[in-house]
């Protein structure tokens, strides 16, 4: 586990590739690691709503045991990270940049983004302001015009139990951490971790978000040009398999694949799991263009310059 700053605040990540926890993973599974440098291809996954890095994690391990260079991070507010309860530092465009500022960190000038929910519109974000830095998206369950209702209706109790049932939540996550956590598989952790943390920030991060714009104008989206595998799947009103199929075909290089479930790639994942691996391999096959890149570099200025 590594962190960095960002404005101020703590910004936990943490690296996979190359080194025993590769290694190991990959033995586990039953597979040769390839060996991954800090030169090798990078993957930044990004969590859902209110999870952390930690869902990520098999995830990780696998693409590393695949040559990938993959890192995972606790956006601000989440998991690790700095939890602070100003409503106005959450936002998908700064969550954007805090994926941006990670890369800056670590030195790296173009990475895979792959991201969950509120992950993957953190990305859209990443491609709308600096898609320079873009080699190619994985979109999973994106949160777009025809989830908005239906978030709207599940998480607004959440947030009224976060933000004035703050003392009984509280007392439910202090109830929560005396659970052992030997006692839960992986993904049962990752859930319950929900419940263990100190409540107020979490409803500082859904107030912010509630305010806040969720991902960039179709308008926009129709202009990416970063590759983009995008994930869906049906029978979930919050991450509707529409707004999925919306994307793949507003964005001009992406394509969509659905999933059997909501936790396909968690419980079964080695479909999507080599899908999702079958893409970074041809996303970093392709030589970048550069007049791509500089075009891109020229759009991203031009917004940034329209939000000041």
């Amino acid at each position: 586990m590594s962190s960095f700053r960002f404005e101020g605040q703590r910004i936990v990540y943490e690296e996979f590739g190359g080194g025993p926890a590769a290694v190991t993973a990959a033995g586990a599974r039953g597979r040769t690691a390839r060996s991954a440098s800090a030169g090798a291809r990078p993957v930044i996954l990004v969590h859902g709503l209110l999870l952390s890095r930690q869902m990520h994690k098999p995830l990780a391990e696998d693409l590393a045991a695949r040559g990938n260079r993959v890192i995972t991070v606790d956006l601000l507010g989440h998991g690790e990270s700095d939890r602070p309860r100003d409503m106005w530092r959450y936002s998908m465009t700064f969550f954007g940049q805090q994926i941006v500022a990670l890369m800056d960190h670590l030195q790296i000038q173009q990475a895979a983004v792959m991201g969950t929910s509120l992950g993957a519109n953190a990305a859209l974000e990443v491609a709308y302001a600096n898609p320079e830095r873009l080699r190619g998206m994985v979109i999973e369950m994106p949160v777009l015009d025809n989830a908005l209702l239906w978030s709207a209706l599940a998480f607004t109790p959440l947030l009224v139990a976060l933000t004035f049932g703050e003392r009984a939540m509280q007392l439910l996550a202090r109830g929560t951490r005396a659970v052992p956590r030997g006692l839960l598989p992986h993904y049962g952790n990752v859930m319950l971790d929900v419940v263990r943390q100190e409540p107020g920030p979490g409803g500082a991060v859904l107030q912010g978000l509630f305010f806040g714009r969720v991902a960039p104008h179709r308008s926009d989206r129709r202009r990416f040009q970063t590759p983009a595998l995008v994930l869906g799947h049906r029978r979930d009103p919050v991450h509707p398999f529409s707004d999925a199929g919306m994307l793949a075909e507003e964005l001009p290089n992406a394509r969509v694949i659905e999933a059997g479930s909501l936790v396909e790639l968690r419980v079964k994942p080695e479909r999507l799991t080599e899908q999702i691996a079958r893409f970074l391999d041809e996303i970093w096959a392709a030589p970048a263009s550069s007049s791509g890149a500089a075009r891109s570099a020229s759009q991203a200025k031009r917004r940034r310059a329209r939000s000041r």
